[in-house]
Formats: C-alpha cells, structure tokens, sequence
C-alpha cells in the first residue's frame, strides 16, 4: 500500500494518510501545464525584504552585482519526460523584463512553477507549486489551484511598484487572495515555495508544504529547506474548502486541513556568483536526497568547469556567465547551464521514483513510521524543478 496525500480530515487517529507553465511570461512566467473564504486572509502575515542598494567594501554605491539565470524541468506522472518541450529558460536581465508576458500551462500534471521580474527591474520571483492529490477523492483536482497560485504569483510580482518593499511571503499572500477570489476555483489545495531575489544577492524564500529548496556552493551542500508537515505525508497546504466538505465535517466531526501564508517559514540568504539555487516539488524531495541532488550538480557544473578544482579548493569557473546565456551549451533545447540543470534533476527524480530496488527518502520515512507495510523503491509522482544559477552582473551582462 502506497501511503498517498490526500485532502485528509484531521480526525481522532494518531495519524492522517494525506499528504510549467514555464511561463514564458517573459517575464511573468508561469508554466503551470509546463512551468476559505475567511477573514483571516485579511490578517495574513506580510514580510518585507529591502531591495534598497548597498554599499561595496571600496566604499562607493553597488551598483547590481549578481544575476539569476532561471531554468525550469517537469514531468507529469505518468508521463515519460520530453526534453525538448518539458522545459524553460528566463534572464532576470531589465530587458527581458520589458517583454510582452506570456502564459501558457504546461502538461505538468499538478504541479506548476512561476518565473517573473519584479515590476521593470532587475529583481526577480520564481518558485514552485504542488497541488495536493487528496482532492481527487472529492472530485476536485487540485492543479486548478496550484497553477492559478503561480498565474497569480508571477501577475502580482510583474505588477508590483513597490519593489523595494515586495516580501516573498507578501507576495504568496497576495496571490493566495486572488484565488480565493477566483470563482472558477471551487476549491483544492497546494504547497508552494516561493522565493524573491535582488541584484545584490539577498533572497527570501516563504516555504509552506514539502516543497523545498537547496542552495549549492561550490560543491557542497550550502543549506537546504526542511519541510512543514502535520504528520506523515500531511503537508501544510494552502486551501479553499468547499461549503459541501465544511457541512460534512461538522456532521462527522474533524477539521479540514487549511493553512494560511503567514504559517509559510520565512529564510534569508545570501547568495553569490557561482552559486546554485533548486527549487522542487516533493516528487523530487521524495526520490532524491540533498547531498544526491549535489551529485548531479556537480557532474554538470564541473563537467562544463563552471566549478573548477584546484589546490585552493573548488573555485567558480571564468567561462560560467557564458554557459548561462542561449547557446552557452551546444544543444538544441536545452541550451543553457540552468536549463541543463533543470532537466537532469527531473530526469534523476524521475528515473528514481520509477526504479523499485532502491529505496528514497520517501521509501525510508515509511519504512520508520509504518514498518509493517514493506514499502520499497521510489515514490511516483509529478515533478517540477526550477534551478536558478547566479551570475556576477558585469560578466552576464544584465
């Protein structure tokens, strides 16, 4: 038995079985097929990240000193993965923020991932979203919600004037209201992970769920998220329960799982050239630990001496830039480090969650929670990866 996420009632037993469009928004991206109603919405926690320039260490203005250069990967259960469509590339450079948005929903199941400029300028929000499968036993199908939640995540960042003042929990609020507002959404629910960066290296990311994120560092693990869960596979879910369900549950007693953007957790980084930022839904959580999500990292970045080895260690590589940009590697898709990147995670994930003679991390917590099921191999499911690699800015040329 597969222990599977679903909507889950929080009843009186120990514990529930619950669990892009690459937008080529350009620069909304929202990829979903590619990649409730309450007052408490109004009291939802806001945070701020300042996006005000910095000082350099010579003691002049800062001018922007790093860019992100986004890819994005997904595959759909089911589906086998295409690397010639299941993906996207985006510079969080002002000129591509000055395009005209395009959206689109890629065939990623219910996952969905957003990319997006923030206003007109260099700072940028990207991040991923996982609809809770747990609905389909009510007759709901949650990607209707994670793929409104990133449509509404790269809107709300596209849109802002106020960029100096834009939190990566803000703007998960705002985009939440907007689909509790959506009355074509009848309700659902999604994890999300969301992250605001600026051109001088700070980043905020709101996670809520087991959706997560890594930051590698020149071959290491630099820091990597922790997931937020009720209990074994219940993910913290944003949601919209429907008044049929809400009726049910006082009938029959339990609480329908709903969270709120201020339960997301909120960290600050500091990230610099050279760096690597993964981004993923639980499908490549559940299959693939950090440090083997290093290994395929580090065969690219080294392989292509974007990290290069030397008696000082492990060093960023000159050509690293180059690689980033179109053509920087000589594919006809996948044409881009982060791209590359993006799609080698997904395949591994996938590759993984398919192969029954290893056990992934998912494998393992069942194994410790519910020996008794023998539960053995990867766990299938929809995947999405958004890598973002950051550039130094006079080198990419943002």
């Amino acid at each position: 038995m597969h222990p599977s996420k679903t909507l889950g009632l929080l009843t009186v037993s120990p514990l529930v079985h619950c669990s892009l469009t690459t937008c080529r928004l350009t620069p909304v991206l929202s990829y979903q097929q590619c990649p409730a109603q309450c007052n408490d919405l109004r009291s939802a926690g806001r945070s701020h990240i300042s996006f005000h320039s910095t000082r350099s260490s010579h003691g002049s203005a800062a001018a922007p000193s790093v860019a992100y250069k986004i890819g994005a990967a997904f595959s759909a259960k089911g589906r086998r993965l295409n690397t010639k469509q299941d993906l996207f590339s985006f510079e969080s450079t002002r000129q591509s923020s000055e395009k005209l948005p395009y959206t689109g929903r890629p065939i990623s199941g219910q996952d969905a991932f957003f990319i997006s400029n923030i206003g007109n300028g260099p700072s940028v929000a990207f991040g991923v979203a996982d609809g809770v499968g747990g609905w389909d036993a009510s007759g709901i199908d949650s990607a209707d919600f994670s793929h409104a939640l990133c449509r509404n995540l790269a809107r709300n960042a596209k849109e802002n004037t106020e960029e100096q003042r834009l939190g990566a929990r803000d703007l998960l609020s705002r985009a939440f209201t907007d689909v509790v507002a959506d009355e074509s959404i009848v309700g659902g629910g999604s994890t999300a992970c969301v992250a605001v960066g600026n051109s001088t290296g700070h980043l905020q990311v709101a996670n809520l769920g087991d959706s997560g994120f890594a930051q590698f560092r020149l071959n290491a693990v630099h820091y990597d998220s922790n997931p937020q869960t009720h209990a074994f596979n219940t993910p913290f879910q944003l949601s919209i329960i429907p008044p049929k369900i809400l009726a049910r549950s006082r009938i029959f007693g339990g609480m329908p799982l709903r969270d709120f953007p201020r339960d997301a957790s909120v960290t600050s980084h500091v990230v610099r050239h050279g760096d690597v930022l993964v981004f993923a839904t639980d499908g490549v959580w559940d299959n693939l630990s950090p440090n083997e999500l290093l290994q395929i990292v580090s065969r690219y970045m080294t392989g292509f001496q974007a990290w290069q080895g030397s008696d000082r260690g492990t060093t960023v590589g000159k050509e690293l830039a180059a690689l980033t940009k179109q053509g920087g590697i000589p594919k006809e898709k996948e044409n881009t480090l982060q791209t590359m990147l993006a799609v080698a995670i997904t395949g591994g994930a996938k590759a993984a969650s398919q192969n029954d003679r290893r056990d992934g991390p998912f494998a393992k917590e069942v194994q410790k929670f519910y020996p008794h099921e023998d539960f053995h191999g990867g766990k299938v499911d929809d995947i999405c990866v958004v890598v973002a690699v950051v550039v130094d800015a006079s080198e990419s040329g943002a």
